[in-house]
């Protein structure tokens, strides 16, 4: 039946947690092969609970078997904590917006298990990167990543106007295609600068190349996914890009 969900045993990634009744929350988590899936914890304010409720956090999730008008029940158990990464204010803002796109964007109980590979990749590497140019490519390239599993993909292989692949250098704002300098030429001020890190060209980007890379995805995000709707979701980000570029200065 639609909306009727087998009962689900998975390592998932906490991405949103909503308080429900007096103590209890509803969990929304990515698993690689259920997708975003949702259940009701019971306890989940709990004192016990709360540090493991944590967006970004990995949990062992069971997720028993619901009907088509009743959330499933979730127990859930602490794999491995990112908690610690919450006190960096940079690193708090990447996993808080990382997390919220992939709860708000994602149809509920449908396999994107390269999604699930790239957050757990992205939450990884805010960990562990030395510093936050690194660990903000991967965002940038997980945020083109979901355009393309949600139908939105870009096409940065070859010239939208000359269908060349070499000297790809812009991004149409229309097309989502890249133009060639070439083809560009007295039109730059209305394309973006295409990142070669975006084409898997630099794995090692400057600052400033990801800033281009995040306000490609960023304009496609908002117009194709978002569509304006959800403002305070966007207000994350604007908050994240606005501190990475701090870092920059």
């Amino acid at each position: 039946a639609d909306g009727a969900l087998a009962s689900l045993t998975a390592d998932a990634i906490v991405c949103a947690v909503r308080a429900h009744g007096e103590h209890g929350a509803i969990l929304r988590a990515l698993t690689q092969d259920g997708g975003l899936v949702a259940g009701y914890v019971r306890g989940g304010r709990s004192r016990r609970l709360r540090p493991t409720l944590v967006p970004g956090n990995l949990v062992a999730l069971e997720l028993r078997a619901r009907t088509d008008d009743q959330l499933g029940g979730a127990t859930v158990e602490l794999m491995e904590s990112r908690a610690p990464l919450l006190a960096e204010p940079l690193a708090a803002a990447a996993i808080d917006w990382v997390t919220s796109l992939t709860a708000a964007t994602l149809p509920e109980s449908q396999p994107y298990p390269a999604l699930y590979a790239a957050l757990s990749a992205v939450l990884e590497a805010i960990g562990v990167a030395p510093s936050a140019r690194l660990w903000a490519a991967a965002l940038t390239r997980y945020e083109l990543l979901l355009l393309a599993e949600l139908g939105f993909g870009l096409n940065l292989e070859e010239c939208v106007v000359t269908g060349t692949s070499a000297d790809l250098a812009f991004v149409s704002p229309k097309s989502g295609g890249a133009v060639t300098a070439g083809a560009a030429a007295g039109y730059e001020g209305r394309l973006f600068r295409l990142p070669a890190f975006l084409r898997g060209q630099d794995a090692s980007p400057p600052m400033d190349a990801v800033l281009d890379g995040l306000t490609i995805t960023g304009h496609f995000l908002d117009r194709n996914i978002l569509d304006g709707r959800n403002r305070d979701l966007l207000a994350v980000r604007e908050r994240l890009v606005d501190r990475l570029g701090r870092a920059v200065a």
